[in-house]
């Protein structure tokens, strides 16, 4: 052998060798340094979750005001007063999506949330309204939709309770907003 294929079958243990001991000598640097504290942590995962609403526009239908051309802020995502009306099926409105314990999230824990926006399964049984986009959600790796619960769950409460929601027939009592089907030809 020489040298030079000495030095190369070397060079592949040591690289096996580093391979196997590297990360775990990098995570035991990392705990006796001290990683960022458990707060930053979280509050990252907050950040990233109100970035993911924001590009997903939650606030178009969960917040007042906002299909009336003046979204109320000071209630952000704390549910529509103007209600989506699919024929034959009824009428929603944009649920709140705070911790309030009465009209929002507020008793739901993450992973109520995290289900009901991959599957359109609320805790209690009853599934979403059509309109509400959850198989294109349920697309979300499980970190996006955890983010997405931790920084619903960080909302200030709003207190606001939605109308409805309406079967088919029912007289709803606030702004309505139709889906009209095509005429047929």
């Amino acid at each position: 052998m020489s040298i030079h294929d000495f030095g190369t079958a070397v060079t592949r243990v040591a690289s096996r060798a580093a391979r196997r001991v590297l990360p775990a000598a990098f995570a035991a640097l990392a705990a006796a340094i001290g990683s960022s504290p458990a707060g930053a942590a979280d509050s990252e995962l907050v950040e990233w979750g109100k970035y993911l609403v924001t590009i997903t526009s939650c606030t178009d239908c969960h917040t007042p005001g906002h299909f009336l051309g003046k979204p109320d802020m000071t209630r952000h995502l704390g549910g529509s007063e103007v209600g989506f009306e699919i024929p034959d099926v009824g009428v929603f409105y944009g649920p709140n999506l705070t911790p309030d314990e009465e009209t929002g999230l507020g008793r739901w824990s993450e992973r109520d949330i995290v289900t009901a926006i991959r599957t359109g399964r609320r805790p209690d049984g009853r599934i979403l309204a059509p309109v509400m986009p959850w198989p294109a959600l349920a697309k979300l790796t499980d970190s996006d939709a955890a983010a997405i619960a931790a920084y619903l769950k960080s909302l200030p409460p709003v207190s606001n309770k939605v109308p409805g929601p309406f079967g088919p027939g029912e007289a709803p009592t606030s702004f309505v907003m139709k889906i009209v089907a095509p005429a047929e030809k």
